[in-house]
């Protein structure tokens, strides 16, 4: 089997959750399916940089995904993988798409241009696919919802997380030291954006023993300049640093020395901070809606994230009651342990067998007709 992949959102110097999926994804499946082969296809945006980057096994090649040089490699390919909710206008013999949310459908969560350009080409992925993916139960309840795409057609298979590295304690004294970091600290990770429901967290904090600080790890994105007003305006703003956008190496600093995660995202299709939170045995406050719950899986405390009430709540629990702390600490070391790429790398290979299936099938009851 030659599976053709779109591979451009796996480039990216600043990754997001979704340049973490294809990343991880195509590297994951070079290497449990040595005998297929994978066409890497990148947009012509992307294209030059991906001739320098390292292929990720002698069973890849890169192909150019524009529509006047599709003819050179669409009869190659038996299936073609779509990994960001889109597919290009040339024709491939099976699709698949990869849906990873659709809360800019149908949420105040962007910018109406975006929003149109977004819906667009969802519902054109879901009109052309034969099969999709979606990462949590939650997005394929809402590609059924929104798209009326066929509930039986849709597999959900999880994101992997990458094992956090492992610091000596004078490493991670001297981090502390060298970001001011001494006290306890609150950590959010995720975009500065209104999603993120930033400005009540940051309302939460307010209410908190004043020993503590807060911890801001994410770029800019929609809404951050009224979310960085409410933090210049907070009184306890000397106790919030607002990072910016933070590398791998850094991240797993700030989870190794956090008291908690605090998530309380208004909208999510998976949750990778959760997840990556609860693996270096950090508690989790995260919502009680969207995917968060089914990612949580009962090891984190779920807070109505349009309350300040309750996510100031769901943080001096975590903090305070040490039994309900270690209990949430154990519960999410093993549910971390649950999501890894190799068994997402499986599970989409069995996609790939089940769009194989259907063709055969739909042959012979061509055959038999």
């Amino acid at each position: 089997m030659t599976v053709a992949l779109d591979a451009t959102y796996s480039l990216s110097r600043s990754p997001s959750g979704v340049a973490v999926y294809c990343s991880n994804l195509i590297r994951s499946l070079a290497r449990i399916a040595p005998e297929k082969r994978f066409l890497l296809c990148y947009r012509a945006n992307r294209f030059l940089e991906a001739l320098r980057t390292p292929l990720p096994g002698a069973n890849c090649s890169r192909k150019l995904l524009e529509e006047a040089f599709c003819f050179l490699f669409r009869g190659q390919a038996s299936v073609f993988h779509g990994l960001n909710q889109r597919l290009p206008k040339c024709r491939f013999e099976r699709t698949v798409t990869t849906f990873h949310d659709l809360f800019v459908i149908n949420g105040d969560y962007s910018t109406a241009d975006f929003r149109r350009r977004f819906t667009l080409l969802a519902e054109d992925a879901a009109r052309r696919s034969d099969r999709i993916i979606t990462v949590s139960q939650y997005t394929a309840d809402q590609v059924a919802m929104h798209l009326g795409y066929p509930r039986e057609q849709i597999s959900v298979v999880h994101h992997g997380i990458n094992p956090l590295p492992h610091f000596s304690d004078e490493d991670l004294a001297e981090f502390r030291r060298g970001h001011d970091l001494e006290p306890p600290f609150l950590l959010h990770v995720g975009a500065i954006q209104k999603r993120k429901n930033i400005v009540r967290v940051v309302e939460a904090f307010e209410r908190l023993n004043s020993q503590f600080r807060l911890v801001l790890a994410g770029s800019a994105g929609y809404g951050a300049e009224e979310i960085m007003e409410r933090i210049s305006s907070s009184r306890a703003r000397e106790r919030i640093h607002v990072h910016g956008y933070v590398d791998d190496l850094l991240l797993a600093r700030l989870y190794r020395t956090a008291a908690a995660l605090v998530f309380p995202s208004l909208e999510e299709g998976f949750g990778f901070p959760v997840v990556e939170a609860m693996s270096a045995g950090l508690p989790v406050v995260t919502s009680n809606r969207s995917s968060l719950p089914e990612v949580a899986g009962g090891a984190a405390r779920l807070v109505d994230p349009e309350s300040t009430d309750e996510i100031e709540a769901g943080i001096e629990d975590v903090i305070v009651n040490q039994d309900l702390r270690q209990r949430l600490i154990q519960l999410g070391k093993a549910r971390a342990a649950e999501f890894n790429w190799m068994k997402a790398a499986h599970e989409t290979l069995n996609v790939y067998a089940q769009l194989q299936s259907d063709r055969l099938r739909g042959t012979c009851e061509g055959a038999l007709s």
